[in-house]
């Protein structure tokens, strides 16, 4: 267990923001991690989903330490190979024709918001006036239990009212209804609106899965409507679902698409990713970062894309994912406090059936095993992409144990 004299200094020097887990981590590689007492941990939360290679992969690493002795940082007042090479990149594996780059999920929505208004401004006829200026569409619509993001705007944006209730009022332009309601979110839309904003998989907000015909109907609801579409892919981007984009499993194709968490392994990054039409109206001082797309950084960021490819990790996620999913659905077939398993590729969910997730997840960390949990009865599994179905079973053997405990 961590020492008491690390607790008492973290309460004191650093705002508590956060429900820490009694561990002091000091090294990572692969899909383990040791604390400061030499203990070794299974990781399945890989830094919330950041950490896709495993940690400290040593391409990552070589990358690194060969960057840093190079060129670190300059503003993006200039040119820099690595930011143009990894938006090259990106736009070759996806549908996009243009990024600008930031340092966090957060960020590239919050870019995503202001395109999407500015689009709106540009392509299409006021509807009135919003205080002393001329009013264009400006609505998103969201859905409840989505998350986007914990800035003003992008919390505005997420349907948590529990998350947002200390910080009130928010930032108005936002439309909240359930997800995978078709009808609902038909009927949501008004002359204001301007954009829909969803994810494939509603990662902090259970691990719920779109229906196909959902994500596809408001593809087509987008189209009809003159509407852009904004996936928030953050967690369920870069073959976190055993695809290398959420939407690829659906067959459709965002305007907007905003990744982070694994395109950094590690390192903080975002990047807004949009079609040529869209991108087209952003004009230099719309939108800017100090950091965004810094050559270590966007080093970083190749370098993952490279590995995830050459290793064939996605295809390693999708069929590790299945097996994973496979061995839960059998142990909750069996099991009094399991009540459904949800997911795609390795983001998976496991909803219990009474409020005991807090336990499992102390009862996991005490034999060696890292999980998550979310909402109160909602255990999440995010391990690495290069988890072995050797290290499932072994995981799976200490879930077993700790709920048989219960």
């Amino acid at each position: 267990m961590i020492s008491q004299q690390i607790i008492e200094k973290e309460k004191k020097y650093v705002m508590q923001t956060y429900s820490r887990l009694p561990i002091n981590l000091v090294k990572g590689e692969g899909t383990y991690l040791w604390d400061d007492q030499g203990k070794k941990y299974l990781d399945f939360v890989s830094g919330l989903g950041a950490i896709n290679l495993g940690h400290c992969h040593p391409k990552v690493v070589d990358a690194i330490q060969h960057q840093a002795s190079k060129l670190i940082h300059v503003s993006n007042l200039f040119y820099t190979k690595p930011q143009i090479k990894l938006a090259e990149l990106i736009c070759s594996l996806s549908f996009g024709d243009k990024c600008f780059f930031a340092n966090s999920g957060a960020e590239a929505n919050e870019a995503a918001i202001k395109l999407a208004r500015k689009y709106a401004q540009t392509t299409k006829a006021p509807i009135g006036s919003l205080e002393s200026s001329v009013a264009y569409p400006y609505e998103i619509i969201t859905t409840l239990k989505g998350f986007h993001g914990r800035t003003l705007a992008t919390l505005a944006a997420t349907g948590q009212p529990e998350k947002q209730k200390f910080f009130l009022p928010m930032p108005q332009g936002f439309k909240h209804v359930p997800f995978n309601d078709l009808e609902a979110m038909t009927d949501a839309i008004t002359e204001k609106t301007c954009a829909i904003m969803v994810e494939a998989i509603q990662g902090e907000g259970g691990v719920n899965v779109a229906d196909e015909e959902y994500l596809k109907g408001i593809r087509n609801l987008c189209d009809d409507n003159g509407l852009l579409l904004i996936l928030d892919e953050v967690q369920t981007g870069l073959g976190r679902t055993g695809k290398l984009f959420a939407h690829q499993h659906y067959a459709i194709e965002p305007d907007i698409m905003t990744l982070a968490k694994g395109l950094g392994s590690g390192f903080p990054i975002g990047v807004m990713v949009g079609s040529s039409k869209v991108s087209s109206v952003f004009a230099p001082g719309d939108h800017a970062t100090t950091f965004g797309g810094a050559p270590l950084t966007s080093t970083v960021a190749i370098t993952t894309l490279q590995v995830l490819e050459e290793e064939g990790l996605v295809e390693n996620c999708a069929r590790v994912g299945t097996y994973f999913q496979k061995r839960l659905q059998e142990l909750s077939a069996h099991n009094n406090i399991v009540a459904e398993i949800r997911g795609k590729g390795l983001i998976i969910g496991a909803e219990l059936k009474e409020a005991v997730d807090r336990e499992v997840v102390m009862g996991c960390l005490d034999r060696g095993l890292i999980v998550n949990n979310i909402g109160d009865r909602i255990l999440r599994f995010l391990p690495p992409l290069i988890i072995t179905e050797l290290e499932v079973d072994k995981a799976m053997e200490t879930i077993e144990e700790v709920l048989a405990g219960l």
